[in-house]
Formats: structure tokens, sequence, C-alpha cells
């Protein structure tokens, strides 16, 4: 068990909770509850060690961090929503306190393999966004510890760089087109693909003027950008990006620099978890 105590839904009293849980159901747990900056190495501590399970408790970055790490055949991870987004676990778990879902989880969970995205040999399991609304990440994260003078100064940086570059797009065999912004969700979040459909629901974020554009980053800022009237999404395996420098990205919250060209591409078999059947879901 690695639980991120400083996130914002975890707390330093989650270890003895996790403890105590687990005792319950007369398992034995080896908790690890590192500062911020020792995180990947108690992860990479935690799946060395060979775990029949681990269970995060943490935020999506750190999820798919530990993703990364098991692999296809590695431990089966239980992603508990310890994070602000938390989407992953509440698509797994249902919107529940991590509590709830680490016992249920436990009682009635069953390996599932779970498949996401891939560039650049980063995965993600949540969402990807390339290009400049990846800009916007920094502001967010201002806003949401409540630093607002700085989430205004890096929301008019994000405003200022937005139309720097343009990128250039191929989704599978359609023909190439250009946007402002690309963005990749993974089916299990997906609200236009079915939670087990072989593929990725793909945007183009098509930004007409500085209505657009005001409208995107209001989104962006509340973390919910797809709720921005620019979006349009398709189904879609594979797809070819490029621009006429690195790529900003956002990879399940983190962000990454990409080079000026990169594949995005469906992957199947990202990780396994301990997965609720659908009728559990949604107690």
């Amino acid at each position: 068990m690695v639980a991120n105590i400083a996130s914002g839904g975890v707390g330093p009293d989650a270890p003895a909770e996790i403890a105590q849980i687990c005792a319950d159901l007369g398992l034995h747990t080896h908790i690890c509850a590192p500062a911020k900056e020792d995180l990947t190495n108690c992860l990479r501590g935690a799946v060395d060690a060979g775990p029949d399970l681990l269970v995060v408790l943490a935020g999506d970055g750190t999820v798919r961090a530990a993703a990364e790490l098991c692999g296809p055949t590695g431990p089966v991870i239980v992603p508990l929503p310890g994070g602000t987004m938390n989407m992953l676990p509440h698509a797994i778990y249902g919107q529940r306190p991590w509590q709830d879902a680490l016992s249920v989880a436990l009682a009635e969970g069953e390996p599932r393999m779970l498949g996401g995205g891939e560039v650049e040999g980063r995965h993600f399991l949540v969402a990807a966004i390339l290009g400049s609304p990846a800009l916007w990440a920094p502001a967010r994260e201002a806003a949401r510890y409540g630093q607002a003078r700085l989430a205004w100064i890096r929301a008019q940086r994000a405003l200022r760089r937005f139309f720097s570059g343009r990128l250039r797009y191929a989704l599978d065999e359609a023909p190439r087109a250009k946007t402002a912004a690309l963005s990749f969700l993974c089916p299990v979040i997906s609200r236009a693909l079915p939670a087990d459909a072989a593929a990725l629901e793909a945007a183009a974020l098509d930004l007409h003027g500085v209505r657009d554009l005001v409208s995107l980053g209001f989104h962006a800022l509340r973390g919910d950008w797809r709720e921005a009237p620019v979006v349009a999404a398709v189904a879609c395996q594979r797809a070819r990006v490029w621009a006429a420098e690195p790529i900003p990205a956002i990879l399940d919250g983190e962000a990454v620099r990409l080079a000026s060209a990169a594949v995005v591409a469906w992957r199947p078999d990202v990780v396994r978890v301990l997965s609720l059947p659908k009728s559990l879901r949604g107690a």
C-alpha cells in the first residue's frame, strides 16, 4: 500500500485507517507513506517486492506511474481516490470515499485488464491533452491550492502563448488536419465510447476566436475542459501529431514535454486492476 499523505484527499491518518481495514479482513499489508519527493522510489520498491496487490491512495498521476511500473504482468493495482479529480477510481469503484472503495474492492473485486493510451513510451489511463491547453495546468494547480494571484499570472501566461503554435495531426486513416490542440480520453472514462471499446476518444479543439479561447480556458481551470463547446470527439486507435516545436502535454494530470512529432496509440493491456462488477460501481 502506497499512500501519498500530502495529496488533497488523503491526510496523515490514512495509514492507520488502511491498516485497520486490512487487518479486519485478515490481510498482511506493508504500508508506505513517503514524502512527495520519495513517492516514485516508494512505488518502485513496492513493485520490486512482488506483492499480490498494490493499493495506491493518491491522484491519477501517481496511479499512472504505478501502472507503468506494474505493466500487464505485474501486481494487480487498486487505485483509490486520493487526489483532486479521481476520475479513474470513480470510474472503477463509483463515487465512494477511499475507505469504502478499499473495503468493497478487497471484498468484491476481481482482476481485470485495463487498456489506455501510449505516447513516447509513456502510458495514460484517463486522458492526454496535447498542445496549448496543457499550458493551463500550472494555473489550475495554483487555483487548487488557493493561490489566486499565482493562478491569474499563470493563466495570463497561458493566454499569451495559446496561439503560438498549431498542431498538425492525422487520426487513423483520416486526412491530415490542423488544430489548436488534441485530447484523448480512455474508454473507462469516455462518455462517447463504451467502457470496453478498443479505441481512444479523440477530440480536436477547434478555436475560432477569443470567445472560444476564454471558454476553453475557463473549463480548463475548473478541470472539466470536456464541457467546452469547442470540443468534438471521434473514436481513434492511432494518431500522428507533429508541430514546429516540442509539444506541451498533460498525461493523467502530469505535465510533460513531447518531441515535435509523436504517435498516440490505443493499448489494450496497460495494467491489471481490481475492478468491481458494473452493478456495484454506482453504489
